[in-house]
């Protein structure tokens, strides 16, 4: 299992002691000099811990000295040290500056190991099935509230009823709503249900999607994949805006796909978007740029909510992982089949999904397309701020066409 990396130019010289501070500042203490600092004796820098205790752990005061101490119920057991300090993260001096500690192959728990998340609210996407099970299952596992998203109830009913037959896992934090992103009434139907329940989202996880779609157009008179992939998660966020807080994650799992998307800044339209007719229409093409449009959304959004303290990322889960992606057409289906032993394990692919929505070295971090549970260079065409802006409006105006152009402008973002 991976664990935080430790250094030996991190241990404490004799005669130290550190200690955390009720807001997760790290301080350290010189027993021999009676003095304290913020900044560790050997390397300098500062360091800060997430405001939650471990999944199991309690901070009370002994009754008989008046100290702090640190209960671990699940094995009975007592401690001085707090044990959030096994986690603790150096401050950045910048906000993208930060180690490697997970890769391809770790797994969604390995990310999530020795975390808390009782409180928090996670609502995902496509949580019913493959890499969106295994997200929201790796997070009900440690304590969060998790909201399900789905077109199927019944799928989503015998998940979390998977999830709450696992030992020590809370299934009882897990709630589904019917959301059918290939129908805008659909989205707003579900906006209305989690709002009545709900005041307060910490991770937004826009995980659902299709793929291989022969062409087809919705209700709402969109070609599918594009409204599915992109529109309809674009007005679910800009609706949920209300329920974001400072602190809040937003994360839009897209493919690397998106470097082999066609639309570009001249070609832009929304005839391009979402074509009229079959005729110059290519399933893998559609896919391709529905992904783009999730970098590039991503990308906008993060610069509009900056200044709020939420946080967005965007993200490649790993190629031709075996999810329910590829059930549309038989070839594809065998295709993915074949490479099923080359590719990563669903766990493995909800790892970077996870990583995006929890880890504590993202703090202040914003704007970053993620790959292996690091930073990686999304491709030129999705580093372009006029074609994000301009890809914003017209999912705006398209929308606007469908629900009525007072329904949303940017004005949501800014509540």
């Amino acid at each position: 299992m991976n664990l935080p990396e430790s250094d030996s130019e991190d241990e404490l010289p004799p005669g130290w002691e550190e200690r955390v501070t009720v807001d997760g500042s790290v301080f350290y203490a010189n027993h021999l000099s009676k003095a304290t600092q913020w900044t560790h004796p050997r390397t300098g820098k500062k360091k800060r811990v997430s405001g939650d205790l471990p999944f199991g752990w309690e901070r009370c005061i002994d009754k008989n000295s008046g100290k702090v101490i640190y209960v671990d119920h699940e094995n009975r057991r007592t401690t001085y040290t707090d044990p959030r300090l096994a986690f603790a993260v150096e401050e950045k001096e910048h906000p993208n500056d930060y180690r490697q500690r997970f890769d391809a192959s770790s797994t969604a728990l390995q990310v999530l190991h020795g975390r808390d998340l009782n409180g928090k609210v996670a609502l995902i996407t496509g949580a019913n099935t493959g890499i969106g099970f295994e997200t929201a299952r790796s997070l009900a596992k440690h304590g969060c509230t998790v909201i399900f998203g789905c077109r199927n109830l019944a799928s989503a009913a015998e998940a979390i009823n998977r999830i709450k037959e696992e030992k020590q896992v809370a299934g009882e934090n897990c709630v589904s709503f019917h959301l059918d992103l290939a129908s805008l009434e659909s989205v707003t139907h579900f906006l209305n249900q989690v709002k009545a329940f709900y005041k307060q989202i910490d991770i937004l996880i826009l995980n659902a999607g299709v793929f291989g779609l022969p062409y087809s157009k919705t209700v709402d008179g969109f070609e599918k994949t594009f409204q599915v992939n992109h529109l309809a998660h674009f007005y679910l966020t800009l609706m949920l805006r209300s329920l974001l807080v400072m602190g809040s994650r937003v994360v839009v799992v897209s493919s690397e796909s998106h470097r082999f998307a066609n639309l570009t800044p001249d070609n832009l339209s929304m005839q391009t978007l979402s074509p009229d007719s079959s005729s110059k229409y290519w399933d893998m093409m559609a896919y391709n740029n529905s992904k783009l449009c999730n970098v590039l959304f991503a990308r906008q959004l993060a610069k509009n909510l900056q200044s709020f303290g939420i946080s967005v990322f965007s993200l490649h889960p790993g190629n031709m992982v075996s999810s329910n992606l590829a059930r549309n057409w038989w070839l594809y289906r065998m295709f993915f089949a074949l490479v099923r032993p080359f590719t990563k394990s669903l766990q493995q692919a909800a790892s970077t999904t996870v990583y995006c929505a929890t880890a504590l070295e993202l703090m202040g971090v914003t704007g970053v397309y993620f790959n292996n549970c690091f930073r990686c260079e999304e491709s030129e065409m999705a580093k372009n701020d006029c074609f994000a802006e301009a890809l914003w409006k017209m999912s705006e105006e398209m929308l606007g066409n469908v629900l009525g152009n007072n329904a949303l402008t940017v004005k949501n973002l800014e509540e």
